[in-house]
């Protein structure tokens, strides 16, 4: 989990673009993916869903109320997510938010819209 987040960490201020998976610039679940393959860890494909999907089937969801640093935190439901980024404490995530906004750590917006489940690649 250290070597994921370091490796996000390392991207921080990297522009977002739409399918984005490096190495100079990300979206959402290419940033994700990247950093957990950086660690030996594979979360899913580049996809916020198939992420969500794969935490599933692999026994690794957990509450919301008992997010952990390193944690993947996602957007929507339903079967339908549209973000995805890594939980570092505080309330706060590293993501690569949208267009125009560069992989940053950011306090988690839209609470209403976050997933009642984070994935927990580790641990």
């Amino acid at each position: 989990m250290q070597t994921a987040i370091a490796f996000a960490r390392q991207q921080l201020g990297d522009r977002y673009l739409l399918g984005g998976s490096g190495p100079d610039a990300w979206d959402c679940s290419g940033l994700t993916k990247a950093a957990y393959a950086a660690a030996g860890v594979y979360i899913g494909t580049h996809s916020a869903t198939n992420q969500y999907n794969t935490m599933a089937s692999q026994g690794r969801l957990v509450s919301f109320s008992n997010v952990q640093v390193g944690d993947l935190v996602f957007w929507g439901g339903g079967g339908d997510y549209y973000h995805v980024a890594i939980y570092v404490g505080g309330g706060q995530v590293l993501e690569a938010p949208d267009v125009g906004k560069p992989v940053r750590i950011h306090a988690i917006w839209s609470p209403g819209d976050v997933a009642s489940y984070v994935g927990r690649p580790t641990g």
